[in-house]
């Protein structure tokens, strides 16, 4: 998030700059976002019957200087998935999915990949939305 914000920010020094990214840990590894349907449809069966730990992270630059960060862990526990489920899930969201940590969006069809959700919908929908809106407070961009 930290380096995204600051690539944006080298084009406009001046403007406080909101970064964030996702990631996704399942069994110990680490999930980029799937580059092929086939590889989307492997994640999704290694994710079956497991919990996801989803990080979120956040960052607030201005220029050169890096005004704030967070980063937001929610653990949402995947139903076991049956090849069929998975072929018609990924036949309705691809490629839109393609661009997400864990292979889902939430508000959309991949709320039906999970069992469980423990911790903050925002961080789950890809943004630590209540830690960002406070910073911004305490930065004084938005009023107390």
């Amino acid at each position: 998030s930290v380096a995204k914000a600051y690539d944006v920010a080298k084009k406009n020094p001046e403007r406080l700059v909101l970064g964030g990214d996702s990631l996704v840990v399942c069994g110990g590894h680490r999930f980029n976002k799937a580059a092929s349907e086939t590889e989307a449809a492997e994640h999704l069966r290694f994710f079956s019957g497991k919990t996801l730990e989803l990080y979120s992270a956040a960052a607030i630059v201005q220029g050169n200087s890096c005004e704030w960060s967070t980063v937001s862990v929610a653990k949402l526990r995947v139903r076991q998935l049956s090849s069929g489920f998975i072929q018609t899930y990924l036949r309705s969201e691809w490629p839109e999915v393609s661009h997400c940590a864990g292979v889902f969006r939430f508000e959309a069809l991949g709320v039906q990949l999970f069992e469980r959700v423990d911790g903050d919908c925002f961080v789950v929908l890809g943004m630590p939305l209540i830690e960002v809106l406070g910073a911004l407070r305490s930065l004084r961009v938005l009023q107390s």
